[in-house]
């Protein structure tokens, strides 16, 4: 296909996007969710490409859009309006590829738009001299074909278009020699930036709609009736008395659930938080009912719910269902009251005074809390009595729990349902179809679940949880898949069995808690003396191999036979293998199934027992590598 000349100047640096580009241009016309789809993509490629030309950026671990996208480094790089405008185009062709409805040429005339501004930037970035070289530059709506003649193209297409497009990604290996040499010209190029004014109109207001109006429709409001936008309130301090709210989301009742007051993306959206205010007050004298307040510039959006929380961040906006349950609950949730703990739940002391530190938490406004409780003293059950205490007074509905295991989740969800069976709990890893109270899931899992769409809405709204239990907080997992806690606007409890010293900083931070104080603890050594738990008592496991290495003339004929069979790598030339391996290497490398049974055996033959001896007492074995277990302690 030829590339349009809108494109063109990316034709030498990055060839696969402006071929995209190209694409999506042709079919804004003909068939909108074609031009939307292969935006997106032309999107994807011009990431892609940017993180191997530019030695300042490491591709994340999970190698999609959005968290190349989302990366520390990336944001950093790209001036916020652009970012902004790559996070509107990869929704929008998200929306468009997985939504019910066909895109409007006008939606699919947008993205276009802000895709040639990304890649206006890219270009200035990226190319040689780039910032001269493109000055002066705008972007030519004649060249849009007006009419597409071939036919519009189906999602079930678009889905293999997408699969046989990835396909030759893989497969296309770009020459690495030429990297260096563009990646030197990138630093010229920056330098070169500074020197050239950036005169570009971004039309920032157009812009701001554009992102607001999708992410609110990503929610379910279609905004199609004359009052959701400019509604007219009066009693505003004015000399008029009357005001116009940019956006009024409704409830099925006819009463306001939400104001949503817009800024220009220039300015701070802190400077409408006052006006919004005025609004709501107005609203909630002409229809009896006080909305929950949005303010946002576009790219930042603050939540304010001004009768019990102080305003916060939010990733998006709730959903009809969601804002009912936060409105509903002004009036019907109940004061915390540890006393209705379960004792067959959580009936220890210190279970009921951990969530009674939960409680006085959340009470005094505060929306996140960490537990350290060592492994055996019942963090599971407290979490489960803590969301059963949350649930009956009204405070939460639907509670997600996170593991980062599988086996993990496996084991909560099943804990939940001997112990809250009322709760309903969903296994998302394995169920995904089913509604329940109570989610349990792994962090991938809820990553990719995230971005999925139910026709033109989210799967999982801003607020579709009320309360996130996190397992194992104190572990780097959840760094990883930060993304999740910034979605969900939801209360947060961690969960954790490392001595609170050792918890690192970033956990803390995370909490909004100072170092080494967590919301409540209950530690091994106070476990012990209370006789809940029994000191350690550590057997070393003693075999000869990791303590003594292997020699080839001590090893058996039959072991010999297999010694020679091994693939023992391009290094060790026919003919010459070593006549042993030190126990050092085997310690950091030989580490086998027959190892792990040895130690295995010895502790049933050596551990704990009860019963008169007929059945293993509960232990808990320690390896310091999950699958290789290079020793053991053993904790009856």
């Amino acid at each position: 296909m030829d590339i349009s000349a809108n494109f063109a100047y990316l034709e030498q640096q990055f060839p696969y996007a402006a071929e995209s580009a190209s694409f999506a241009e042709r079919h804004v016309y003909g068939d909108p969710r074609a031009s939307c789809f292969h935006a997106r993509h032309a999107l994807e490629r011009l990431v892609m490409r940017v993180y191997k030309v530019d030695k300042t950026l490491i591709r994340p671990q999970t190698a999609t859009l959005d968290n190349y996208l989302k990366e520390p480094a990336f944001r950093d790089l790209v001036p916020n309006a652009v970012w902004q405008k790559a996070e509107y185009i990869r929704k929008a062709g998200n929306v468009a590829v997985h939504g019910k409805h066909q895109p409007t040429p006008e939606t699919a005339l947008n993205v276009v738009r802000e895709l040639s501004h990304v890649c206006y930037w890219a270009g200035r970035t990226y190319l040689k001299h780039g910032a001269e070289h493109l000055k002066g530059w705008a972007y030519d709506e004649s060249l849009i074909p007006k009419m597409d003649l071939q036919t519009p193209i189906s999602i079930k297409e678009l889905e293999a278009i997408q699969a046989k497009l990835d396909a030759s990604e893989k497969a296309r290996a770009e020459a690495e020699s030429e990297l260096e040499t563009l990646r030197e010209q990138i630093a010229k190029n920056k330098a070169e930036n500074k020197a050239v004014p950036e005169t570009h109109n971004w039309n920032e207001a157009e812009t701001r709609k554009r992102i607001i109006d999708l992410n609110l429709r990503r929610a379910g409001w279609l905004l199609d009736q004359k009052q959701d936008t400019e509604y007219e309130v009066t009693g505003m301090p004015n000399r008029r008395g009357i005001g116009y709210v940019d956006y009024v989301l409704w409830g099925d009742d006819g009463k306001p659930l939400a104001l949503v007051e817009a800024k220009k993306t220039t300015v701070d959206p802190e400077v409408g938080q006052q006006q919004a205010k005025l609004y709501a007050d107005c609203l909630e004298a002409m229809h009896g009912q006080r909305p929950i307040i949005f303010y946002t510039n576009g790219y930042k959006t603050r939540l304010w719910d001004d009768l019990h929380y102080p305003p916060r961040t939010v990733a998006g906006f709730y959903k009809k269902e969601e804002l009912t349950s936060l409105i509903v609950r002004r009036s019907q949730r109940k004061s915390l009251d540890v006393t209705q703990v379960k004792d067959q739940i959580a009936g220890r002391y210190y279970q009921k005074r951990a969530i009674g530190s939960i409680a006085e938490q959340f009470t005094q406004s505060r929306r996140k809390a960490l537990l350290v409780m060592a492994t055996g003293t019942g963090k599971t059950r407290t979490a489960i009595a803590l969301t059963d205490v949350l649930q009956r007074a009204g405070w939460v509905k639907r509670t997600l729990f996170l593991a980062d295991r599988v086996s993990l989740v496996n084991q909560a969800c099943n804990a939940f349902k001997a112990h809250l069976p009322e709760s309903s709990p969903v296994n998302l890893v394995t169920e995904k179809d089913k509604t329940g109270r109570v989610y349990v899931c792994t962090y991938p899992t809820m990553m990719g679940l995230i971005d999925e769409m139910k026709g033109n809405e989210t799967s999982f709204g801003v607020g579709h949880f009320d309360l996130i239990i996190i397992d194992e907080a104190h572990r780097s997992v959840y760094k990883k898949y930060g993304e999740i806690f910034n979605y969900f606007d939801s209360l947060l409890v961690g969960l954790t069995a490392t001595p609170r010293e050792e918890v690192d900083k970033n956990t803390y931070n995370l909490f909004d808690l100072t170092q080494g104080e967590p919301t409540d603890a209950y530690e091994l050594d106070t476990a012990v003396n209370d006789g809940f738990l029994v000191p350690p008592r550590v057997q070393q496991v003693d075999l000869r191999f990791p303590r003594e290495g292997i020699v080839y003339d001590s090893l058996s004929d039959e072991e010999k036979e297999e010694w020679e069979s091994l693939d023992w790598g391009d290094n060790v030339e026919p003919g010459t293998l070593p006549d042993r391996v030190n126990a050092s290497a085997i310690n950091n490398w030989l580490f086998n199934r027959d190892t792990v049974d040895k130690g295995l055996q010895h502790l049933m033959e050596h551990g704990h027992k009860v019963d008169g001896g007929d059945r293993l007492a509960k232990t808990i074995i320690f390896a310091r590598n999950h699958e290789h277990a290079k020793f053991m302690v053993i904790i009856p």
